[in-house]
């Protein structure tokens, strides 16, 4: 009896272990409209953005129920390349190492075309890859709409009863020349992204004017997530 008790003990305390507040796949967008230091402003902003105090308190609010991140970059339909595999964030180091890798990754040659859809596909894949966790997001970040491979409105129809949340942030033109062009311009892709892209209640856009803005605009949309998640939404993901 007392083995029984010690198995069934085992057996609770490894479920528990395995419990994930949230699984976040940040997607990032390399295609050919992304010249080098813009690459390098997204890649580093995010970084950034991951030491920002708010946000490391955030993900370390409940180290009994972990975030776990992924991260990858995306341009054409067959290119996406993992920058981070997922990892358990339980300790303010283990963050430090993703930004620590994140502000060091060297870019390769990436084909042109923007395939939104399959950066949608290929995020939700990963996502597919944590059923244990309460939330599964996907952050997708891009500066234009899709130019190839299956349509954005597609691939969302099939990710409708998948349960996972997609979140966008679009970034504007940086030329501040283009004066109001850059409002229109980043307008017209934020409301491609409500209507094509996120998925799931409580999706959002976030908007960066510009690559430079990119780190601040990283950091208000983790906020927003990593405060989103409540007990109701722990609740809701263990009901058959």
């Amino acid at each position: 009896m007392i083995r029984l008790l010690a198995a069934i003990f085992a057996m609770f305390a490894s479920a528990a272990a395995s419990e994930c507040r949230q699984a976040l796949a940040l997607g990032l967008d390399v295609s050919g409209s992304v010249d080098s230091a813009e690459y390098r402003m997204q890649t580093g902003g995010l970084a950034a953005a991951l030491q920002r105090p708010e946000v490391v308190q955030l993900i370390l609010s409940d180290i009994g129920a972990p975030v776990r991140l992924a991260i990858y970059e995306w341009s054409e339909t067959r290119h996406q390349r993992m920058l981070v595999n997922w990892a358990e964030i339980r300790t303010a180091q283990d963050l430090a190492r993703i930004s620590d890798q994140l502000k060091t990754v060297a870019r390769v040659n990436a084909p042109q075309g923007t395939a939104v859809g399959s950066a949608m596909r290929f995020g939700a894949n990963l996502l597919s890859q944590q059923p244990n966790c309460w939330k599964r997001t996907l952050d997708l970040s891009g500066d234009g709409k899709h130019n190839l491979g299956p349509h954005p409105r597609s691939v969302k129809a099939e990710l409708e009863n998948t349960g996972i949340t997609i979140n966008g942030l679009v970034i504007g033109a940086d030329d501040p020349s283009h004066g109001d062009k850059r409002y229109v311009q980043v307008g017209e892709l934020s409301a491609y992204y409500n209507t094509w892209v996120i998925l799931g209640p409580g999706a959002f856009v976030e908007v960066a004017l510009g690559f430079e803005a990119y780190e601040d605009a990283m950091t208000r949309k983790l906020i927003r997530e990593l405060e989103g998640l409540t007990l109701s939404d722990a609740t809701d993901s263990l009901r058959p």
